[in-house]
């Protein structure tokens, strides 16, 4: 029999919401840069990267929220880890 170890879940960062929005801000930042750099049309990449920002920081909203409503249904009931 195969003994199965997950590891302890990563604490929660104290604002998850607005280092998932400067995480994705500067990503879209380098984005427009880097059209800027290769001679591109910033304008298309500053709407590709306001796009990605609005898309991706939206997704990573929703991940957070299901995460910490799961975490506080776990503490709810008990069932979490002790620290």
């Amino acid at each position: 029999m195969r003994r199965r170890w997950t590891p302890p879940p990563e604490p929660t960062p104290k604002r998850p919401y607005r280092d998932t929005a400067l995480v994705f801000g500067g990503m879209a930042v380098a984005i427009v840069l880097v059209a800027w750099a290769t001679g591109g049309d910033l304008v298309r990449a500053a709407v590709i990267a306001a796009l990605f920002f609005l898309f991706a920081t939206a997704w990573g909203w929703r991940r957070w929220r299901g995460r910490l409503r799961e975490d506080s249904a776990r503490d709810a009931n008990g069932t979490g880890t002790a620290a």
